[in-house]
C-alpha cells in the first residue's frame, strides 16, 4: 500500500514540475518506477482521473490564473501550458469553465479550479512521532476593513468536519478570486456573523471593500471591519506532517498571553487560517485588541 501511494505521489510532482512540457506515459512510468500500464492503473485507482484528465484539469486550472493575474496573450498561455493549438484550447478552457478564456481575461468570474491534493498526504499514516516546534514568530499585523466571499457549512467546527459537509472542491472556487491577500483562508466566525443553522468554521477569500465580484452561487457575502491580528507561524514542517504541525502550533497559541504586547483576545473578529504548506510553515492569526 505504501509503495502505491509513493509511486503516485512520485506522478503528481513529475507532473508538477514538468506541466508546461509534453508528458508521456514512459515519463510517468519511470518516476513511478513501474510499467505504463500498471502505473496508469495506479494514478487512475488512487486519485479517480486517469493522467492525461488529472493534467489537463491542472493546466487548465493554471492557465486560468495566469489569465486572471498577467497581462498576457489566450496563445502564449495555451502554449507555454502544453495545448498543441490555440483552438484546443480554447474548447477545453469552455468545456471545463463554460466561459471563452478572452472573455474570462477581460473579465475574471469565480471558476471552479481544480485543487491536486497530493495523495502522500492523503492517505500515509501519520507519524506518531514528530518534533515540537522549535520556534514560533508572532507579529503583529492589521487588517483593513473587507468583505468575505465565503461557503458556510453546517456544523463544522474544523477542516474535515467541513469537507464532509460541502465538499473539498471550494477550495478551487476561492482560489479564482483574486483576494486581497493573494490566497484563500479559513476561518472560526464569532457568533455575530454564524447564520442560523450554518457552521462556525467556513472558508472564504477576503476581498476589498469596493470589490464588486459577485459570489458563485451557494455562497454568502459578510464584512468585517478593520482589525489588529496576531500571526502566529511556526517552522517549516513535511506535508506529510501537516496534523502534527497544526496541534504543535495550536498548543503554543493557547499559552501565548498576549497581554506582555499590551493586548487581549478579541472575540468579536474570526480566528483566520491559511493553507498549511510545509515550506513557509503553518500559519494563524488571532484577533487582538488594546488592553482598556
Amino acid at each position: 500500500m505504501r509503495e502505491q501511494v509513493e509511486a503516485v505521489q512520485r506522478m503528481q510532482d513529475y507532473i508538477e514540475e514538468h506541466l508546461g512540457e509534453e508528458i508521456t506515459p514512459a515519463d510517468l512510468a519511470r518516476a513511478a518506477l513501474f510499467s505504463p500500464w500498471h502505473a496508469c492503473r495506479l494514478f487512475t485507482a488512487w486519485l479517480g482521473l486517469t493522467p492525461a484528465d488529472y493534467i489537463r484539469r491542472l493546466r487548465l486550472s493554471r492557465s486560468a490564473l495566469r489569465l486572471r493575474d498577467e497581462a498576457c496573450k489566450v496563445a502564449d498561455v495555451a502554449f507555454e501550458m502544453g495545448f498543441g493549438s490555440v483552438d484546443g484550447y480554447q474548447r477545453a478552457f469552455f468545456r471545463a469553465f463554460g466561459c471563452n478564456p478572452r472573455e474570462y481575461a477581460a473579465r475574471p468570474v469565480p471558476l471552479r479550479l481544480f485543487t491536486p491534493y497530493g495523495v502522500k498526504y492523503r492517505e500515509m499514516e501519520r507519524k506518531t512521532v514528530m518534533e515540537p516546534v522549535k520556534n514560533v514568530f508572532v507579529r503583529l499585523v492589521e487588517k483593513p476593513a473587507r468583505k468575505v466571499i465565503l461557503k458556510r457549512g453546517v456544523r463544522a467546527d474544523d477542516y474535515f468536519a467541513y469537507c464532509e459537509e460541502v465538499g473539498c472542491d471550494v477550495w478551487g472556487i476561492l482560489r479564482s478570486i483574486r483576494g486581497l491577500e493573494g490566497e484563500p483562508v479559513c476561518l472560526w466566525l464569532p457568533s455575530a456573523y454564524i447564520a442560523p443553522g450554518t457552521s462556525r468554521y467556513v472558508q472564504g477569500v477576503e476581498v476589498a471593500e469596493v470589490d464588486e465580484t459577485q459570489p458563485p452561487e451557494g455562497f454568502d457575502v459578510i464584512r468585517l471591519p478593520a482589525a489588529e491580528y496576531l500571526l502566529f507561524q511556526g517552522e517549516p514542517f513535511a506535508e506529510e506532517d501537516y496534523c502534527q504541525a497544526i496541534e504543535e502550533l495550536e498548543a503554543a497559541i493557547k499559552k501565548y498571553d498576549p497581554s506582555g504586547m499590551g493586548y487581549v483576545w478579541d472575540e468579536t473578529n474570526p480566528r483566520i487560517q491559511l493553507e498549511p504548506i510545509g515550506t513557509r510553515g503553518y500559519i494563524e492569526l488571532m484577533p487582538v485588541c488594546r488592553k482598556p
